[in-house]
Formats: structure tokens, sequence, C-alpha cells
């Protein structure tokens, strides 16, 4: 859905495809063990190596924002990408808490 990959995609297919993200701001560590900054432009993802760094695009307003994979996640079934809550409110879906994206590995 978000970013790229699919639910059951490989980590080398994750350019150029489209789903469903949500955000997320917790106040602990992320699965690569670096503390959670809600501001910072990050994204959990279920396979893409940390450090992955992706162009996501909200599909509903055009607005896109950089993000780097330091995380697990999302356990939502039809999600792909769980984003920091710093980078939804970029894209601009904090209110609705999930919108439709695309993302792009850079």
């Amino acid at each position: 859905m978000a970013a790229g990959l699919m639910v059951g995609a490989t980590a080398s297919s994750a350019a150029g495809q489209c789903g469903r993200a949500s955000w997320y701001a917790l106040h602990s560590r992320t699965a690569n063990g670096e503390r959670m900054n809600p501001s910072a432009m990050t994204a959990a993802h279920r396979s893409l190596p940390f450090g992955t760094r992706l162009k996501v695009t909200n599909q509903n307003n055009g607005r896109s924002v950089i993000v780097r994979i330091n995380d697990r996640g999302p356990f939502i079934k039809g999600r792909m990408l769980d984003l920091s809550k710093g980078a939804a409110g970029q894209l601009g879906f904090i209110g609705s808490g999930h919108t439709s994206v695309c993302v792009a590995r850079v």
C-alpha cells in the first residue's frame, strides 16, 4: 500500500508501488534501536532494510516527502507503511489517520 510495497512484496519491488499508509507517534525505541522522534521524517515498513529512503506521495493532494525506514510495521492488514507524525503532517493526513500513497526508492 504505502511506500512502494504491497503486502507480501519483496524489498526489491519497492519502487513505484501504491497503497495505504498510516501514521504513528511513539516515544519509545524503534526496531533499529534509535529513539522514536515523532517530528523526524521516518517510517516503518515490514521488510525494507533500515536506512532505505523513500519518496512518499499522498495521492489525495500530491504532497511528497522523503522518509528513512527505521522501524518495522505496520501491523494492520491492508497497510504497507507507517509514517512518523511529522511525515504525516507534511503529507497532510494527520486528521484522517491514513491515506493513499505511492512510493519510490531514492
